[in-house]
């Protein structure tokens, strides 16, 4: 995938991410808010359940938000397109399905293998 191309779906997908994020933080707000409201509540369960649910899709999305950030500014830095772990290039295939890929797909795989829960260190691991 050419760098302009990988920066259009880079930049579309970002937008796209930061709608649903805004719209999944509004909607946990909206539950911690009814959770908070006195009155007849058929099952308070149910609200802190769909609360954590909207925080978890908030995580994942801030996550997603990261990545498209860290790939664009590797298309800046010229580094796109290569492991950031390796410096191996990642194949197109790869990058077609997934633009913010920051690693080799057997990279990814020796990841899953040796961190089974996807534990990703703040300095991206």
């Amino acid at each position: 995938m050419d760098e302009e191309q990988a920066r259009a779906r880079l930049t579309a997908e970002r937008g796209e991410v930061e709608s649903l994020l805004r719209e999944t933080e509004e909607e946990a707000r909206q539950n911690r808010d009814a959770e908070d409201e006195p009155g007849d509540i058929g099952d308070p369960a149910q609200t802190l359940t769909a609360s954590d649910m909207a925080d978890a899709v908030s995580a994942r999305l801030r996550d997603r938000l990261a990545a498209i950030g860290r790939a664009l500014a590797r298309l800046d830095d010229g580094t796109y397109g290569r492991s950031v772990r390796s410096g191996q290039p990642i194949p197109e295939e790869r990058l077609d399905a997934d633009p913010a890929a920051e690693v080799t797909i057997e990279e990814a795989q020796m990841r899953s293998l040796t961190n089974p829960r996807g534990y990703v260190p703040p300095d991206g691991g």
